[in-house]
């Protein structure tokens, strides 16, 4: 599910008594009905519909409300709820914890206006565990591999680092534990909660390279303090990764050009990019590494650099970054507006930069790098058509020369950017 509030753009639906609003969602823990306050109780008591998953509902004392069990794909129910029931039956949404941090309530409000719902939420999941732990809560890092690929976490690997995981299933404990141990984070301690806040919560603790084989409860929850093992070199979250860090067959933005080109893109929370010419997938991963929100659209004609895009994205954290495979502007249509782009391959192609124009956002930057005379001329007469800023980029590395150090240079580089009105 996601977790962006997206701006209402349909009609307010009138409440059902004009005091009330048609919709309540209530968090509800491990330690269920007992746990609930008097107004969510209420709340669920004079309730016509009650939907939740069926653990939730058994919590729940018999009554007149019609009980809904979550339909599978989840997605059919929320709809129904949306569609059938808004403003005409005073319902009521069961969820786990809090229901606005990665639960159903994000996605049951986001087409709502305030005046239709309120959330009473219970303590969540995340909190609890912090709570055990004796973590700060600002401190922490929050992870669910609910619906999500575990790849994901690997951008969170870092020394000290302390992270809270929401499960999958009963087999994420382990699966994370192998995965710390390949990645270099063996010596991690990892806390693994059952049914967190109920009576029969129960806690593991171990060390993630000798982490148990035996499967966990499928309602779990991971409390992870990253130790890297020796000699391990934990990856900057500022672009300009080293060479090393991507598979490659050699078409890459060099680290210094990237962490320049990354600079004059400037990733900003929530905001899309398009990657024309991805080459390894260098830039759209440093996008995507600059914060959880970011996301990218990488086009690549050739099928073996787009596995090597996939790969990269994947170990280095940001297995959501998408691949469009084909020659481009010709795979541009029907895909989301970008907020920047950056055309790093493919500059003299008929209508490339006219097409890449024409789809950027109001406010959005393109950034375009040349390194040859044909693709520099262009960059030249767009620059006087649109203004913008030209820079070149000088670069020259030490390298041995005999028993003595020399300057090997790279190719300038011929940087243009500019701001669409």
């Amino acid at each position: 599910m996601g977790f962006n509030s997206m701006q209402n753009t349909q009609p307010e639906v009138a409440v059902t008594d004009g005091e009330q609003p048609w919709l309540t969602i209530v968090g509800i823990g491990e330690d269920g009905w007992e746990g609930l306050s008097t107004e969510a109780r209420r709340a669920v008591e004079s309730a016509d519909l009650i939907f939740g998953g069926a653990r939730h509902l058994a919590h729940v004392p018999m009554g007149d409300a019609t009980r809904v069990a979550w339909q599978s794909p989840m997605a059919s129910t929320v709809r129904e709820i949306l569609t059938t029931h808004r403003g005409q039956r005073r319902v009521s949404v069961l969820a786990s914890g809090d229901p606005m941090l990665y639960g159903v309530g994000v996605t049951l409000t986001r087409e709502l206006s305030p005046t239709e719902f309120r959330v009473i939420p219970q303590v969540s999941a995340f909190s609890l565990a912090c709570a055990r732990m004796g973590w700060a809560a600002a401190a922490t890092t929050l992870v669910s591999l609910v619906n999500r690929p575990m790849e994901q976490l690997q951008r969170y690997l870092y020394p000290e680092q302390r992270v809270v995981i929401y499960s999958e299933d009963g087999a994420t404990p382990e699966n994370v534990a192998r995965m710390l141990a390949d990645h270099g984070y063996g010596s991690s301690r990892l806390s693994v909660f059952d049914n967190l806040g109920g009576s029969s919560e129960r806690r593991r603790d171990g060390v993630a390279r000798s982490w148990s084989t035996e499967r966990c409860g499928d309602l779990n929850l991971i409390a992870l303090a990253c130790v890297a093992d020796a000699g391990i070199k934990p990856l900057s979250l500022v672009p300009g990764l080293p060479e090393e860090a991507f598979e490659t067959d050699g078409q890459l933005t060099k680290r210094e050009v990237r962490a320049a080109t990354l600079a004059r893109l400037a990733p900003l929370p929530g905001q899309r990019l398009w990657d024309v010419g991805a080459g390894s997938g260098t830039i759209g991963i440093e996008w995507m590494r600059a914060h959880p929100s970011c996301s990218c659209i990488a086009f690549e004609k050739r099928e073996d650099r787009v596995i090597r895009i996939l790969a990269n994205a994947k170990r280095l954290g940001v297995p959501a970054l998408k691949v469009v495979t084909g020659t481009a502007p010709a795979t541009f249509k029907g895909l989301e507006t970008p907020d920047a782009i950056f055309i790093g391959g493919g500059l003299i192609t008929e209508h490339m930069f006219e097409e890449c124009w024409d789809r950027l956002v109001s406010g959005g930057r393109l950034v375009a790098n040349a390194v040859t005379v044909e693709s520099e001329a262009s960059l030249a007469a767009w620059h006087k058509l649109y203004g913008g800023e030209l820079v070149r980029i000088l670069i020259a590395r030490a390298e041995p020369i005999g028993g003595v150090l020399g300057w090997r240079h790279l190719m300038p580089i011929t940087q243009w950017t500019v701001v669409k009105p």
